[in-house]
């Protein structure tokens, strides 16, 4: 059975806190558990993993060659200048979507441009949670081979 990995970077162990008129009031678990019923719907695998660490983000990456065959990932404020997370990816060759819970183009300038997506099969923003499924079904739909 295929496994996937889904990655959350900084700030999103604050999901339910942290500013929900832009998040919502869900945590982190219920992302998890919304992902996980998904993936059982496709008949998939899913782990998860999250940090607010850079390094620690570019080494699960890093440890998802030959073990995943693609990754979802929400890199929170890395993805505006995390050149390392971009590099892990470009090491790795592993499918990868790009997610944020919430619209990045209709916020702060600064969260226009992301370093990561190049890396990346495409962006999902702006959708909540339901991004992450959609990312996971674009995935499957992308190793099916």
């Amino acid at each position: 059975m295929k496994r996937y990995l889904v990655i959350n970077g900084v700030n999103l162990n604050m999901l339910g806190v942290r500013e929900p008129g832009i998040y919502g009031n869900k945590n982190l678990k219920a992302l998890e558990e919304d992902v996980t019923k998904k993936a059982d719907e496709l008949g998939v695998k899913v782990d998860f993993y999250q940090s607010n660490i850079e390094g620690e983000i570019v080494n699960a990456i890093h440890s998802a060659m030959g073990k995943y065959s693609g990754i979802i990932i929400n890199p929170g404020a890395f993805t505006h200048y995390s050149y390392a997370i971009r590099d892990a990816f470009s090491s790795v060759k592993i499918p990868a979507v790009e997610v944020h819970i919430s619209n990045v183009h209709k916020r702060e300038e600064f969260r226009h441009h992301s370093v990561i997506v190049s890396e990346c099969l495409g962006q999902i923003c702006g959708l909540g949670f339901f991004g992450y499924s959609l990312a996971l079904e674009a995935l499957v739909n992308e190793t099916k081979n």
